[in-house]
């Protein structure tokens, strides 16, 4: 039931046209749970894929597309962008670690002019919205195909040359050396140190995908170095197996350094939407990340070293030999420790070619998301495609999937701690055409990120989701439902665990 604060004075009652409802005396009926479902939108750096839209764009133009794009995620009911902020052994923001990045000003090394943390703005800008913001890194790439400058002098690749090798057109920090690890660590740590970041976030690429060369075979990855040394270590290993194990310590680790640095900080990892070959569904074909890539994510959902599993499921419905729900109730068996699954969402398929994929591809992927049970929001690739609307698939979405905002789903296994209800003070409107508000105020708890609002018009109740910093809810009348005669409001904290509810009851 809603949690009653003590009735306001009469004369206070009279001049705010509010009650608040003893306690043995119901209410209406109450609103129903908040909703709850992540919805993300990755923002890519590498090429200048998202943001920033070009490399010589000016530090204004840079901030106003900022601006836009988490505008347009509010304006979508979006809850959290995935921003690439290290996509190859650089950083888009100020580093003691790494050099800027060339997709930020034109040339890796040099920083914004006049100067400005990029990271910092994201953050900011995203949580006065009430947007989470989950910086991802790409762990082993070192140099783009598109990179087009000079490597800066304190690159790696010059820094510590024989870490990195070049494999086809890409330069790779070699994942079984120690140095190369431990630079992906340090970054990792120095990230959720120095920044209020909602989660850390990498992608599909481990050993990287592989080059062909020629004939039906494969470039072999240069790490025999490293083999060697495993080898006369008296080490056992087939090399396959050997390299999985690379991986699966730098995931295992970095799960442990998040949360050593902040327990509410999340590791998401996406990887490539196959999975093992005997463990996929009858009739499921295609490229193997496990064998190819090294990557075990089976293994690393049965150990619980990430907080959310986002496979690229970038395949549509009917596709068969890749069909998505056969593909997503793959990935919701393999999830035995109940971590969070959201998919990616390959939405940036909606384009302008012949192959184009119609919008409402995207739309009955994120309904056959929701029906099961295992999963529990999504991610779109990228937000391009929702800022442009393309083929009008934010017009969609917003009139049908996301019309109503939604919470992040909570994480009780970093923290099952409940806020503190917040209290709630009704303000009478300064003048005739002002609305009146609603002042919030909750302990002293830095936890609290946002707050969830239920309004009710008669019989009908809208939620709506508020940042905690905006501590002033208005009361404007609804074009079509008139004005509010009754304000629910519960803190919610970083890992989305959601304290009692406080209603305040307003008279017409």
């Amino acid at each position: 039931m809603l949690r009653r604060f003590a009735l306001l004075s009469s004369l206070s009652l009279l001049a705010s046209c509010a009650v608040n409802l003893p306690a043995n005396e119901p209410a209406a009926e109450d609103p129903p749970a908040a909703p709850r479902e992540f919805r993300a939108a990755w923002v890519a750096s590498v090429a200048n894929i998202d943001w920033p839209s070009r490399s010589n764009l000016t530090v204004e133009q840079q901030q106003a597309e900022i601006v836009l794009m988490l505008d347009q995620a509010k304006a979508l009911n979006l809850n959290a962008i995935v921003l690439q902020v290290r996509p190859a052994a650089d950083a888009l923001y100020p580093s003691t670690l790494e050099p800027w990045s060339e997709y930020l000003t034109g040339r890796q090394g040099k920083a914004p002019e006049p100067f400005y943390d990029p990271l910092k703005m994201w953050i900011e800008q995203a949580h006065l919205r009430g947007i989470e913001l989950h910086a991802w890194l790409n762990p082993y790439r070192a140099r783009h195909p598109s990179a087009r400058s000079a490597l800066a002098v304190n690159h790696i690749a010059n820094t510590d040359p024989s870490v990195v090798k070049r494999y086809g057109d890409m330069l790779w920090m070699d994942p079984a050396e120690p140095a190369a690890v431990k630079r992906t660590l340090d970054v990792v740590t120095d990230l959720v140190r120095r920044y209020d970041v909602d989660g850390i976030h990498i992608d599909d690429y481990f050993y990287p995908y592989p080059v062909p060369a020629g004939n039906g075979t494969e470039l072999e990855f240069p790490d025999q170095p490293a083999w060697q040394r495993y080898l006369s270590a008296k080490g056992q290993s087939a090399r396959a197996d050997w390299r999985r194990e690379q991986v699966n310590r730098l995931i295992e680790q970095m799960y442990s350094a998040i949360h050593q640095e902040k327990a509410w900080v999340r590791l998401g990892i996406s990887p490539f939407g196959l999975g093992r070959a005997e463990r996929r569904s009858a009739g499921i074909t295609g490229f193997s990340q496990y064998d190819k890539l090294y990557a075990d994510a089976e293994l690393w959902l049965s150990k619980g070293w990430l907080d959310y599993l986002a496979p690229q499921l970038y395949w549509p419905i009917d596709q068969e030999p890749q069909a998505f729900p056969v593909l997503l109730e793959t990935w919701a068996r393999e999830n035995t420790q109940s971590r969070h699954l959201w998919p990616g969402l390959f939405t940036s398929r909606i384009d302008s070619s012949p192959k184009s994929w119609q919008a409402e591809e995207i739309a009955r992927q994120i309904a056959l998301t929701r029906q099961h049970a295992g999963a529990g929001g999504h991610i779109h690739f990228s937000m391009i495609a929702l800022l442009q609307d393309r083929r009008g698939i934010a017009t969609l979405l917003k009139a049908g999937p996301y019309a109503n905002a939604a919470l992040v789903p909570a994480t009780p296994w970093l923290g099952a701690r409940v806020p503190d209800a917040p209290e709630l003070s009704l303000q009478p409107a300064d003048n005739s055409n002002a609305a009146e508000r609603v002042l919030i105020r909750t302990a002293d708890d830095p936890s609290i990120n946002r707050f969830s609002i239920w309004k009710r018009y008669g019989s009908k109740w809208v939620f709506a989701v508020q940042a905690a910093s905006q501590t002033e809810l208005t009361l404007e009348a609804d074009p079509t439902l008139g004005k509010p005669d009754a304000v629910v409001v519960s803190c919610v904290n970083r890992l989305g665990m959601e304290s009692a509810r406080t209603t305040l009851q307003l008279l017409p």
